[in-house]
């Protein structure tokens, strides 16, 4: 970094720490060891897995790792009930400890704890949770945008089936949303200040959440380190498994239109569908799949060599997924729904392609159109469309908004 900043202690209290979790976790940890570069004092306190470490030390800041939940156990939840870990000396002795708190994730009754010490908190939002408490803002039923102000039972019940849950699972995530669920939002306007990762996820929260207006800020997730993966291919890639929420039963309909869009020497790569049945591995690989389940980095980098264009078909209003980051920085054409915060990412890149979200046929037209394109044409395309991104953002911008927000509030 080229500023400095007057030594502020945070204290990141994080149910997840990357690399578990997702890309908010990945998020985290970047804004963990870009504070700590500028001058801060950071400590992390996160969930202990297996025989992890208890204490460590990453770069220059600190992780404190402490039985939460179980592996099998859901993180929103489990992490919210623990009042033993809230009110123990020693998470206390933090809260006192710190300039700031932030939590970056599900952990929002601590925000009880840090008001009571008079600490200002900063609560980062990578979902809508404070207007749906399964957090997608989307009508499970039949796959559209919500509208209501108050999620309806039958919603979360069909989104948790859709997730594969069994009946005694479905039902008890839905009693759990409609009762524990509903106080998340009254606690998260407790914080001192809010972030979004798009304008377009502050957008849908302010329209139906109108008390968090004057709290949220922007401020679009940092750009991780990454090693440039060569093009040694053309196959297309989708990461997002079964979750229909990510377009996964979308894409299927557009490679059964394979015929008639000359899709037969389509190739996609498709990660996290270790839960197929392997009888449903041939049909997949009949309409041009090639499944895989959970990959190491290696096979992933592998992998991600072979595809020239990444597929994101989601159907929900995704705020800012890395998924998209990662294929404009490594120089990948982008076929993606004009959904949530991915026209923001990728404005500007000529080599990212939106599609209605859910229309399986223009996908399919869309995905003949790239397969049909020359590999200098590609390449091209590829180039045009990291360097469109990193034009519009940078890790510094985003430390630089955070800062501002930690200085306001101290």
């Amino acid at each position: 970094m080229s500023f400095w900043l007057n030594e502020l202690n945070i204290l990141f209290l994080s149910e997840l720490f990357y690399p578990h979790g997702s890309g908010a976790e990945l998020a985290t940890y970047n804004y963990a060891d870009m504070l700590s570069k500028a001058g801060c004092r950071i400590i992390v306190v996160t969930n202990k897995f297996g025989e992890e470490s208890q204490f460590s030390k990453v770069n220059s800041f600190n992780i404190v790792r402490i039985p939460l939940f179980n592996r099998s156990e859901g993180t929103k939840f489990s992490v919210l009930t623990r009042v033993d870990v809230l009110v123990s000396n020693f998470l206390t002795r933090l809260v006192k400890w710190s300039d700031i708190v932030y939590l970056p994730r599900f952990w929002f009754s601590a925000i009880v704890l840090a008001k009571s010490f008079n600490k200002p908190v900063i609560t980062h939002l990578h979902d809508y949770i404070p207007i749906c408490p399964i957090s997608t803002s989307c009508c499970s039923p039949n796959m559209e945008a919500c509208k209501v102000t108050f999620c309806k039972p039958r919603c979360i019940y069909a989104f948790e089936k859709r997730r594969g849950r069994n009946l005694r699972e479905a039902a008890l995530s839905t009693a759990l949303n409609l009762s524990i669920g509903q106080l998340v939002p009254r606690l998260i306007r407790f914080s001192d200040a809010i972030i979004c990762v798009s304008k377009n996820q502050r957008n849908n929260l302010m329209s139906r959440e109108g008390s968090l207006r004057d709290k949220m800020h922007v401020i679009y997730n940092p750009v991780s380190d990454f090693i440039d993966l060569e093009i040694a291919g053309k196959d297309f890639g989708y990461f997002g498994g079964l979750d229909p929420l990510k377009g996964f039963q979308v894409l299927l309909a557009a490679l059964k239109r394979r015929s008639i869009y000359h899709l037969e020497n389509v190739k996609i790569n498709a990660t996290k569908l270790e839960k197929i049945d392997p009888s449903v591995f041939k049909s997949l690989e009949k309409l041009g799949f090639m499944p895989y389940g959970k990959v190491t980095l290696e096979e992933f980098r592998r992998i991600y060599k072979a595809i020239r264009t990444v597929l994101v078909p989601s159907l929900w209003n995704e705020p800012w997924p890395y998924v998209v980051v990662e294929a404009l920085l490594q120089r990948r054409l982008l076929v993606a729904s004009a959904i949530g915060g991915i026209p923001e990412q990728v404005e500007g890149c000529e080599g990212a392609i939106l599609s209605r979200p859910g229309d399986s046929k223009q996908l399919a037209e869309t995905i003949e159109f790239v397969n049909g394109l020359g590999n200098e044409q590609t390449v091209d395309l590829g180039w045009q469309n990291r360097e469109a991104f990193l034009k519009r953002f940078n890790n510094e911008s985003s430390i630089r908004k955070f800062i501002n927000i930690c200085e306001h509030l101290t």
